[in-house]
C-alpha cells in the first residue's frame, strides 16, 4: 500500500523520455545549442541561461493517466465530452479522444479542460484541480488506432496555480508563520520572567528558540549565485557505487546529460566491489553509450573503475578524486539524479576564489511512496532551503551533502591523506564521509549552498532502514560537530554562536524532554502544557514554511515528522552518545558491516553444526 510503511516499489515521477539519450548535452560542433532547440528569446537575444532553464523546466512532460472533461464550441453548439490525459507539462497536455472529437477540436473555439493533478504525477506544488482554457495545436491517429490531440493551455499551470491556489496558500502560510513566531516570542518572554526559578531549563528554552528563529530568518535572506554563462570551469563528477543496480544507470545518465561544455565535464564511476548486478549494469550502459553517442565523446568523458576489494565510500571517493582531470570535483551518490542544469548552477559560487566547496539542493525523488517518504521530503526541503541556506548566508555550510557536493580539486588532494586515515578516539572513521570532508575544507575556506543546483535522491521507504540511516547520521554528526567546535569560533561571530547553539540544543534535548514530560508531572503534579505547545509550534513552523515556499500538499507531514522525531528519533541521540565510534548501522553495507555479517554467519553455521 502506498500509504503504509512497508512497500517494495518506490513511486517516482514518470517523465516522458526524450527521443535522444543525452538530449541536454550541447552539440560537439556547436551548431545547435539548447537555446536554439527551445527557441528561447529575451529582448531579441537567444543565449540567456536563466530563461532557458525556466523554459525547459516548464516544458518537461510527465506520463499520466488523467480523466479529462473537455468543453468546446463546434458549429455553434456547446459540446462536453471525456478524454484521457496521457502526458502533461505546465504548458500543455496530450489527450486521447474519440476520433470525432479530434476532428472537431481542430476547428473548435473556446476550448476548456477540467482535470485533477494527482499528487506524485507532477512536481510538488502542482497538485490541484484544474479548469483552464486551451487550444488544439495538433491531432493525429496513432499506429494502434487511437486519436491523440495535443492542446496548449492559455495560461501555464504555474500561472493558474498563482491565481487560484498560491494566493490562498501564501496568505494562510504567511499569517500562520507570523502567529507562530509571535507565540514563540511571547513564550520566551515568559521564560525570562521565570528564569530565576529554573535557570538551566529556561536558558535552554531561550537558546533553542533563538537558534530556530534565526535559522529561518537568515534562510529567508539567502539568495543563490546567479548564472554567468561564461563561467564554466572544468568539472569531474565522481560517483562512488555499492549495490545500486536499480538506480546506477539513471544516476550516470543524469550526470552525463548536462547542459555544460563537452570538454569541461567528465564522469568517473567507482564501483566498490558491489555484491549485486551494479557492475553489469554499469558496463552495459557504458557499452551502449559508446556505441550510440559517439558524437558526445563518451569514450573519453565516461570512465568506469572497479575497486580491487571493498573498502568503503571514502576510499571510492578518494580513488575518483585521484583520477579526476578537472579543477573541480563533484561527488554524486549512486542513487541520486541530477537536473540537466545542476552542474552549471553548482559551479557559480566558485567565482569566489576563497570558496572551497558547494552543496546543491537535494529533493526526495520517491516522495509519494508512503507516509515515511513524505515526512522525509518535508524534512529535506527545510534542511536545505532553510537551514543550509541560513549557513550559506555566512559562507559556512557545515555539511556539503553526499547526493550533490562540489569541491576544489586542489583542496581535496591537500586533505586526502588525513581524511582517508581519519581516526576518532583511536577508531578509524568509516562513515560520515561528506561531513568529515566538509570539516577539512571549512577550516580555512568558505563553503556555500546553491539552491538552484538541483538533484533528487532515493530515501528509505522502510522504517528499519530509515532508523539505521538516522543512527549513522547522528553518530557522524556528533563526532564531526565535536571536531568542528575546535575551529568554528574563528568564523563570523553570529555563525559561530549559531553553530554552538545548534550543537547544544539536540545534545540536551532528550534530558529536557524527560524533565518536562516525566519529572515535572510526577514531582510537581503539573501538566506540561507549555512544553507541548512549544513542540506543536515547532511542528507548525516547519509545516508552514513548507507550505509557503513549496506550496505542496505534503506540508502536513511536517507536523508528523516533528512528532515522530520527538517520539522516536530523539531517543537515538543518547545511544549515539555512547556508541558514536561504531561503523555500522548504515543504509549500505560498509567494510565493517560485511565483517560483522561474516562473523554472524560464521557463528550461525557453528550453532547449526
Amino acid at each position: 500500500m502506498a500509504g503504509g510503511w512497508m512497500v517494495d516499489e518506490d513511486v517516482l515521477l514518470a517523465e516522458k523520455p526524450d527521443r535522444r539519450t543525452l538530449a541536454k548535452v550541447p552539440d560537439q560542433e556547436g551548431v545547435r545549442t539548447n537555446v536554439d532547440r527551445r527557441r528561447v528569446k529575451v529582448d531579441g537575444k537567444q543565449d540567456e541561461a536563466f530563461p532557458l532553464i525556466v523554459h525547459e523546466t516548464m516544458g518537461r512532460r510527465y506520463q499520466v493517466k488523467y480523466d479529462v472533461t473537455i468543453q468546446y464550441t463546434s458549429h455553434q453548439k456547446r459540446v462536453v465530452c471525456q478524454g484521457t490525459g496521457v502526458d502533461v507539462s505546465t504548458t500543455g497536455m496530450l489527450l486521447e479522444v474519440p476520433q470525432s472529437v479530434g476532428e472537431d477540436l481542430r476547428q473548435a473555439a473556446a476550448v476548456r479542460v477540467k482535470f485533477a493533478i494527482v499528487p506524485g504525477t507532477m512536481p510538488e506544488g502542482y497538485e490541484m484541480n484544474v479548469n483552464v482554457g486551451a487550444k488544439c495545436v495538433r491531432v493525429e491517429n496513432t499506429d494502434c488506432g487511437k486519436t491523440v490531440c495535443g492542446i496548449q493551455f492559455t495560461e501555464t499551470l504555474a500561472q493558474y496555480a498563482g491565481k487560484r491556489k498560491n494566493l490562498y496558500m501564501i496568505t494562510a502560510a504567511a499569517l500562520m508563520l507570523l502567529v507562530i513566531v509571535a507565540c514563540v516570542l511571547l513564550m520566551r518572554a515568559e521564560s525570562i520572567l521565570y528564569f530565576k526559578f529554573n535557570k538551566i531549563l529556561y536558558t535552554y528554552s531561550i537558546i533553542a528558540a533563538t537558534f530556530l528563529l534565526t535559522r529561518y530568518l537568515f534562510g529567508a535572506f539567502y539568495r543563490p549565485v546567479p548564472i554567468d554563462k561564461e563561467f564554466t570551469p572544468g568539472v569531474s563528477i565522481v560517483i562512488p557505487c555499492f549495490d545500486e543496480e536499480q538506480w546506477i544507470q539513471r544516476t550516470i545518465l543524469g550526470c552525463l546529460n548536462q547542459d555544460y561544455p563537452l570538454n569541461k565535464l567528465e564522469v568517473i564511476v567507482i564501483d566498490d566491489c558491489s555484491n549485486d548486478r551494479s557492475p553489469e549494469k554499469i558496463k552495459q550502459l557504458v557499452a551502449e553509450l559508446n556505441g550510440q553517442e559517439q558524437r558526445y565523446g563518451i569514450a573519453t568523458r565516461l570512465r568506469y573503475v572497479q575497486q580491487e576489494k571493498n573498502q568503503g565510500k571514502r576510499e571510492a571517493m578518494a580513488r575518483g578524486a585521484l583520477l579526476a582531470r578537472h579543477e573541480l570535483i563533484a561527488f554524486v551518490d549512486s542513487d541520486s539524479f541530477l537536473d540537466p542544469f545542476a552542474i552549471r548552477n553548482l559551479v557559480q559560487p566558485f567565482k569566489d576564489t576563497k570558496m572551497g566547496g558547494v552543496s546543491g539542493r537535494t529533493d526526495v525523488a520517491n516522495t509519494y511512496t508512503n507516509a515515511l517518504t513524505k515526512m522525509q521530503a518535508v524534512r529535506y526541503f527545510i534542511a536545505f532551503r532553510v537551514l543550509k541556506a541560513a549557513e550559506s548566508y555566512f559562507d559556512a555550510v557545515t555539511c556539503l551533502s553526499g547526493p550533490l557536493a562540489c569541491y576544489r580539486k586542489d583542496l581535496v588532494l591537500k586533505y586526502l591523506e588525513p581524511w582517508l586515515n581519519q581516526k576518532f578516539l583511536g577508531e578509524r572513521a568509516t562513515f560520515g564521509d561528506d561531513r568529515s570532508l566538509t570539516n577539512f575544507i571549512l577550516k580555512e575556506n568558505r563553503t556555500a549552498y546553491q539552491d538552484t543546483a538541483l538533484c533528487s535522491t532515493i530515501v528509505p521507504n522502510k522504517h528499519q532502514i530509515f532508523l539505521s540511516q538516522q543512527m549513522r547520521w547522528k553518530r557522524s554528526w556528533l563526532r564531526e560537530s565535536l571536531i568542528a567546535s575546535r575551529f568554528m569560533w574563528k568564523t563570523e561571530p553570529f555563525m559561530a554562536l549559531s553553530f554552538y547553539m545548534g550543537v547544544l540544543v539536540p545534545l540536551l534535548a532528550p534530558l529536557i524532554v524527560i524533565y518536562n514530560l516525566v519529572y515535572i508531572p510526577i514531582a510537581h503534579r503539573v501538566f506540561p502544557l507549555t512544553f507541548l505547545i512549544g513542540i506543536c509550534l515547532m511542528a507548525l513552523l516547519m509545516s508552514m514554511a513548507q507550505l509557503l515556499l513549496r506550496k505542496s500538499s505534503t506540508w502536513v507531514y511536517g507536523l508528523w515528522f516533528v512528532l515522530y522525531y520527538e517520539a522516536v528519533l530523539l531517543w537515538q541521540m543518547p545511544v549515539a552518545w555512547v556508541t558514536f565510534w561504531k561503523s555500522h548501522w548504515g543504509t549500505r553495507l560498509t567494510p565493517a558491516d560485511l565483517a560483522k555479517k561474516f562473523r554472524k554467519n560464521g557463528k550461525a553455521n557453528e550453532d547449526v553444526r
